[in-house]
């Protein structure tokens, strides 16, 4: 990691209002991850930065002006990590996430962490005082060497036993399934693996375009030739057939573990001894528009 261009930039707020269906405001307190996933939508924020270094070779590290008004957000909803991982290896030098957390105490805004790392658990005592936190731990694979090819994050044993950590410390907990690969992605058991360490279970499909699309595409041709032609016909001849089959499928999965399942997230408000919510948001518009918008990329 000892060549990744780091630079410290200032901005006057680290908020910037919303199109994601979970959230009234994205805070992203880096510019760039570290963690370089071959398959990450954030990587369309290259065009608006002026790097011309691969993604996840760089990472511009955000200075704002402080919040000193925290309770103007209470009932607000933030989503921490939507272009970025807030909890990336240089967060453990430059500690913008903690800074952010200390600055939002008092506040009663639903805020909720999106991570790949374990480094979280850092600064769990930070957020249990916020009351309306919650954690989201990212994992689309029990898979390690899958893991290996497509992330430089911590392992998924890590990230399981961190989702198990804040769970057992009375903190709220989603298991963020995402992306899934077609024919690759187990994601009932992910489900099996991670019970009892979850509040709530997001599924996004694996999108790809823009210059990543490529990427994934050759991967697959390499890795599992055998699932070209199903990759083919959904990424380049749109067929969503198996999305809605696989819709069907954990839908009817769901009400037999007793699960709720639904399209939509109201669930922030849920006690942590409810059951385990569902939420599928295969090809949810919100987030593609903010993509194209560029909306998340001067908070």
């Amino acid at each position: 990691m000892d060549d990744i261009i780091i630079n410290k930039v200032g901005t006057k707020t680290i908020l910037t209002k919303s199109n994601l269906p979970i959230s009234d405001y994205s805070v992203n307190p880096y510019i760039g991850c570290t963690h370089a996933c071959k398959y990450c939508y954030a990587s369309f924020m290259k065009r608006f930065t002026g790097h011309t270094e691969d993604w996840g070779r760089f990472l511009d590290v955000k200075y704002w002006d402080e919040i000193k008004n925290p309770q103007k957000y209470d009932s607000k909803e933030f989503f921490v990590g939507s272009v970025t991982d807030p909890y990336n290896p240089q967060e453990e030098i430059y500690m913008r996430t903690r800074a952010l957390l200390e600055q939002l105490q008092g506040s009663k805004a639903k805020i909720t962490i999106q991570t790949k790392s374990d480094l979280v658990l850092r600064d769990i005592e930070l957020i249990k005082s916020l009351p309306n936190a919650r954690v989201g731990i990212s994992i689309n694979t029990l898979d390690e060497t899958f893991k290996d090819d497509m992330d430089k994050a911590v392992s998924i044993e890590r990230r399981l036993a961190a989702m198990k950590f804040f769970h057992d410390a009375g903190v709220r907990t989603a298991c963020f399934i995402s992306p899934i690969f077609p024919g690759i992605t187990d994601v009932k058991a992910i489900i099996e693996r991670a019970k009892k360490q979850y509040n709530l279970i997001w599924l996004e499909n694996l999108n790809l375009r823009g210059s990543y699309k490529a990427v994934i595409m050759n991967y697959i041709k390499e890795k599992y030739p055998a699932l070209l032609p199903l990759y083919q016909d959904i990424y380049n001849r749109g067929n969503r057939s198996y999305w809605e089959i696989l819709d069907a499928e954990l839908k009817e999965y769901a009400a037999e573990i007793g699960f709720d399942y639904v399209t939509n997230d109201d669930s922030m408000s849920c006690s942590i001894d409810a059951p385990p919510v569902i939420v599928n948001y295969f090809y949810h518009s919100e987030i593609k528009r903010s993509a194209r918008k560029g909306g998340d990329n001067n908070a």
